[in-house]
């Protein structure tokens, strides 16, 4: 008996996963979803567990735009809006937090900074 009906439960999990299969290609680059090249992120800062500021670039060619966004659990505002900025790779001296610090502690023990 359940060799008979073994291909039938392969047919079903065959069936079950084609909506599943359909709904990760949606949602990846390979199913076009990114192709247009309209909006992209640029940035993104967690705040909290549902609360983040995020950076995303919208439009194409002189009509681009940056925009600043607040994004919760409930609603998206709008911070800013801005033009484009220049990207630059990330600086060579650009140290974690730690290491900055012991720097300054070492390289300025009791004064501030005078930029």
């Amino acid at each position: 008996m359940t060799s008979s009906l073994l291909p039938f439960l392969w047919f079903l999990a065959i069936l079950c996963l084609i909506p599943l299969a359909l709904w990760l290609l949606k949602r990846t680059p390979l199913g076009g979803g990114a192709a247009a090249g309209q909006m992209r992120t640029v940035a993104m800062l967690p705040l909290s567990p549902n609360q983040r500021i995020v950076t995303v670039e919208v439009g194409q060619g002189d009509d681009r735009r940056w925009l600043v966004l607040g994004v919760t659990g409930a609603q998206i505002s709008t911070l800013h809006v801005m033009p484009p900025q220049p990207e630059s790779a990330p600086a060579a001296h650009a140290l974690p937090f730690a290491e900055q610090l012991k720097a300054r502690m070492r390289g300025n023990s009791g004064g501030s900074d005078a930029s």
